[in-house]
């Protein structure tokens, strides 16, 4: 592969267009960031609500719940 000379003008034009891609993929990482943050969270309220799910049912114990309906009329 031959090498071939930059203008003045080419670099800076190039470095222009590195710097633009630079700043894209420090804007896509803050995002995946954000949302591998997000899945963190989603994961651990997911484990909050079985756990939670869990405790009511122990609280109900053996019997299930009573519940009590009012007559129509």
């Amino acid at each position: 592969m031959e090498r071939q000379d930059l203008s003045d003008r080419q670099f800076e034009a190039l470095l222009a267009r590195l710097d633009q891609i630079a700043l894209e993929l420090a804007r896509m990482n803050r995002r995946q960031e954000a949302e591998e943050g997000f899945l963190r969270v989603a994961a651990e309220l997911r484990a909050l609500n079985e756990s939670l799910s869990a405790l009511a049912y122990a609280a109900l114990g053996q019997s299930g719940p009573s519940v009590r309906r009012r007559r129509a009329g």
